[in-house]
């Protein structure tokens, strides 16, 4: 009976749950996977998705694993406040309290699109907490950004009503669409699911658009991070894994070969895929995850 006991309590461990916390005043939304007394992954997602995009990867890892994936405030599931700092600071601040609210003092960290610059500067201000990298896709080296940061950087040029307007637009169901499929070879592009971008769409609000069209303004500011977040790789030389899809107009494979200017140690693997490589190599990315977390982290028994 004990052994059946323990069974069914392993069996769980390797389920998604879908649970809600309060952080600050703010109802999260967050998903968990693995056993409470394993090695922790933490699992800050990017633009335009939620927590969704780590569905397929927790319950593959929970075996050896504790991931834990929140939803931002004003994004996914997560409840939109009016007085929350919508910013990579308050994101990044977010990640901390949410952490210690479930009792996590050291973890990995998966840094994913804009996930990237919020968990790096978690890591910048809490270095102590980070054990290992796992870095997919996230840019943080200006001189090798793609072309689709074109009209990016000609709002940057020029804060003109017209230039902001194109900003304002891409934050539509067609934007999403675009950002999903991206630059993915026509085979592939077929692999991404509408569920994803639909899905993110319904969530939107007028009020979640502005917080939007502010944070993707607010990039430039963040470009000025960019020599802060390669000083702390510098420094600190976390052990760390890179997978890239080189099929993204944002980041291309000079974007992942640009961290090991600052981590020449770490392990660099080009897919055959793009910006959300969980989507269209799932299995690929979760067994070489596997692999070095097992060689760089205590696995529980």
């Amino acid at each position: 009976m004990a052994g059946q006991q323990q069974a069914q309590r392993s069996n769980l461990d390797h389920l998604v749950k879908h649970r809600r916390i309060d952080i600050d005043g703010v109802d999260t939304f967050y998903r968990e996977a693995g056993s409470v007394g394993a090695p922790v992954l933490l699992l800050p997602h990017g633009y335009p998705s939620s927590s969704v995009e780590f569905r397929g990867l927790m319950p593959v890892l929970a075996d050896g694993y504790r991931l834990l994936a929140p939803d931002f405030p004003g994004q996914g599931l997560s409840a939109t406040p009016e007085d929350f700092d919508y910013s990579f600071d308050g994101y990044a601040r977010f990640l901390e309290r949410f952490v210690a609210a479930l009792g996590v003092a050291k973890f990995a960290l998966y840094l994913h699109d804009f996930g990237s610059q919020i968990g790096l500067r978690l890591a910048i201000a809490r270095p102590e907490m980070i054990t290992a990298l796992i870095i997919q896709n996230g840019d943080i080296y200006e001189d090798v950004l793609g072309p689709k940061y074109a009209g990016l950087k000609a709002y940057f040029a020029d804060k003109s009503a017209d230039k902001a307007k194109a900003i304002e637009d891409a934050v539509s169901e067609e934007g999403f669409r675009e950002e999903f499929l991206n630059d993915l070879r026509p085979e592939l592009a077929e692999t991404i699911a509408p569920d994803l971008w639909q899905f993110h769409w319904s969530l939107m609000t007028s009020r979640r658009k502005a917080i939007i069209i502010d944070i993707i303004k607010g990039l430039e500011q963040n470009l000025d991070w960019f020599p802060r977040y390669q000083a702390y790789l510098r420094k600190h030389q976390p052990p760390t894994l890179i997978v890239w899809g080189p099929q993204d107009g944002y980041m291309p494979a000079a974007s992942a070969r640009a961290y090991l200017r600052d981590l020449p140690e770490a392990e660099l693997h080009l897919l055959d895929g793009g910006h959300w490589l969980l989507e269209t190599n799932l299995g690929e990315v979760t067994e070489l995850i596997d692999d070095f977390l097992a060689r760089t982290l205590v696995r529980r028994p």
